[in-house]
């Protein structure tokens, strides 16, 4: 019982570090305000607000976050409410912040929301909307892995133990019938843990393989002569998982309904955006990373991994569940009881004043 309690402490410590960190931002970090941003002359403030906290990374699969600041549409929808945007480097730094009351509103990923749900007894936060799906790929060496059961016997690296590549390749590596023990990584194959920002410069060197990783490390590696073995996917129905959630602390949006609303109508808006002007958005996107972190991503590591993100309202609750699952089979999760982790009342409200689709918590609401 002693391994596993240390295990569940590791799955909820980094269980969701930084799916695409492109660069070092110190915790909750302040982004440079863009001039779209400017709040419209009579705007008045939103539920009595003074400001909403937004906190989200600066990765690609928070694209959503990332347009919302630089074409202004969260400061569009709150009026005279300030919107202030806070980046972060992991999962439980955000939800730390969350917790602590320092920021209201943030884009994730699935692995810390269910931790951080399931660690508070389901009273610290609500999944209020969803925001991306996609972006993780297996890229290998094509000189020393040709085929799928090649990957046996070899090195391959994902981001960190029990973070959401390290449990989706440690699934699939059991689907293919090999035994790794999930705590050192070792077995049939060798699951090497290393931080995303090393990882292209571990590939250079040959200690590793391969990795299962998310973008842009993805695309950095195919830069480097690396080969996209699998998409991940290709493995779930209709080609689509949860990468990126919003989530609110619930005493938030509690209190204030209204502000929640303002940002999820913003949320909406910009994912239309960037769906009608893909190049445009990415441009945008590319933008705001350069503020967020002084460095954009070079156009052939940008195009490849844009592609690969699709930006969704829908939460896709039911994968969100069967990556809890995931974890719980690789031994780095007690089952988690997720009753009542969404709440998209705000959410189809909004869709539906929009003219849009509902979506679905798939048993799993409040």
């Amino acid at each position: 019982m002693p391994a596993t309690s240390a295990l569940r402490r590791t799955f909820a410590v980094i269980a969701a570090l930084p799916l695409l960190t492109l660069a070092a931002c110190s915790y909750g970090s302040q982004a440079d305000k863009d001039d779209t941003a400017k709040v419209a002359a009579g705007a008045k403030k939103t539920d009595g607000l003074d400001s909403v906290r937004i906190g989200y990374f600066g990765n690609l699969t928070h694209a959503t976050a990332l347009v919302g600041f630089q074409k202004g549409y969260f400061q569009k929808e709150l009026g005279a409410t300030k919107v202030t945007p806070a980046i972060f480097n992991a999962g439980p730094s955000e939800i730390e912040a969350l917790n602590s009351g320092s920021i209201d509103i943030g884009w994730i990923g699935p692995s810390p929301a269910i931790n951080g749900y399931t660690k508070s007894g389901g009273s610290n936060l609500k999944i209020i909307g969803g925001s991306a799906s996609g972006g993780v790929k297996l890229v290998v060496n094509p000189k020393k892995i040709k085929s799928l059961k090649d990957v046996k016997g070899k090195k391959i690296a994902t981001p960190q133990l029990g973070n959401t590549q390290d449990v989706a390749f440690l699934n699939w590596a059991a689907e293919q019938g090999w035994k790794v023990d999930a705590q050192s990584g070792k077995g049939d194959v060798t699951v090497v843990r290393t931080d995303n920002k090393i990882t292209p410069d571990a590939y250079k060197a040959g200690s590793i393989d391969g990795a299962w990783v998310p973008e842009p490390t993805a695309s950095k590696l195919v830069a480097e002569g690396g080969k996209v073995l699998l998409d991940e996917a290709s493995l779930w129905p209709d080609k689509k998982f949860v990468i990126t959630n919003i989530i609110v602390r619930q005493a938030f949006l509690k209190e204030h309904p209204k502000a929640v609303e303002a940002v999820l109508k913003a949320s909406v808006e910009a994912n239309k955006w960037i769906n009608a002007n893909p190049d445009e958005a990415k441009a945008a996107a590319n933008k705001q990373l350069g503020t967020d972190s002084g460095k954009e991503l070079p156009a052939d590591v940008l195009d490849p991994a844009w592609k690969s993100i699709q930006i969704t309202d829908d939460p896709l609750a039911a994968t969100l569940d069967t990556e809890a699952e995931h974890a719980v089979k690789a031994g780095l999760l007690e089952k988690p009881d997720l009753k009542g982790i969404y709440d998209l009342t705000i959410l189809n409200k909004v869709l539906k004043g929009e003219g849009e689709s509902t979506v679905g918590d798939a048993g799993l609401g409040s």
